[in-house]
């Protein structure tokens, strides 16, 4: 038994912090989860650097990621066609086009209501009939807005991302706060709506209830692809209130005492969170930017 992780402090655990890290010391923190024997790392998202000043050297983070390991792959993050176009420019392995579950969060995050935001990915994505992409669904569960989303909501947006051809859906608790409760019931009616459509959870951790999640998932749902950040590091600029990510290193040391394989050297992931943390004491305040 195994599944599948995707580290992404490089993106989501890095945007939300208070000082920019620079280029080489994000290529140090992939050197160091490659090492551990990560496989998939998200490494940058397209979008504003006027916004997200984190991401502004998105295009140099993806040509210089190591390569040493043909079995890594390597994923951004796009949440507008502009950022859609972007990504294929780079020529990186997989795109994860992201919308929000509530208008909410939608229009915070990037400026238009869910239904603007499908449309205009949708459109970017029918340019690149050859190219396969992720889709990501955020406030899956719960908005800052708009307090609890309903199942029926998310399996209409759940929807439209599959209609727009996606291999794999994520859906993220932004705000860490869902229950496993509600996780496993709005992630089965999206299972049961679309059950050629493989899911994964993207969950954050406010009260240290994401790894039990994980493990009812994985058995109930048979979910076996999960998205976590080394260090517990992230959140989200646009949502208040949320925390930080499910750390990696306890997501794999929760598996493995569960005797659920990882293929992830739980030693060198160590090494790994201490590469983010210099890295962190080593950045740039935002003012300096």
């Amino acid at each position: 038994m195994s599944v599948t992780i995707t580290d992404v402090v490089l993106r989501d655990g890095l945007q939300d912090e208070d000082v920019v890290v620079s280029t080489d010391h994000k290529i140090a923190v992939a050197d160091a989860l490659v090492a551990a024997g990560v496989k998939h790392i998200e490494a940058a998202s397209f979008v504003s650097p006027t916004r997200v000043p984190q991401m502004a050297d998105a295009d140099d983070v993806i040509a210089r990621l190591p390569r040493t390991d043909p079995s890594v792959t390597y994923s951004a993050l796009a949440l507008n066609p502009r950022g859609v176009h972007r990504a294929i420019a780079t020529g990186i392995e997989e795109i994860q086009v992201v919308t929000s579950a509530s208008a909410g969060h939608s229009t915070a995050n990037t400026g238009r209501n869910p239904d603007e935001a499908l449309h205009g990915l949708a459109e970017a994505l029918q340019k690149y009939p050859d190219r396969s992409f992720l889709g990501g669904v955020s406030t899956a569960f719960v908005c800052p807005f708009e307090g609890i989303i309903a199942p029926a909501t998310l399996v209409r947006v759940a929807s439209a991302m599959a209609a727009m051809g996606v291999r794999r859906l994520g859906l993220a608790d932004t705000l860490g706060t869902a229950t496993a409760e509600q996780v496993l019931a709005s992630a089965g009616a999206v299972r049961d709506a679309l059950p050629d459509i493989e899911l994964s959870l993207h969950l954050h951790n406010a009260h240290g209830q994401a790894l039990g999640t994980v493990i009812a998932a994985h058995r109930q749902l048979g979910i076996t692809h999960f998205d976590s950040a080394i260090g517990g590091y992230g959140g989200c600029p646009f949502a208040p209130g949320a925390h930080g990510n499910l750390a990696t290193e306890e997501l794999v040391a929760h598996l493995h005492a569960h005797d659920i394989d990882t293929g992830i050297d739980q030693q060198a992931l160590g090494l790994a969170v201490d590469t983010v943390k210099h890295a962190l004491a080593q950045a740039r305040p935002l003012t300096a930017v």
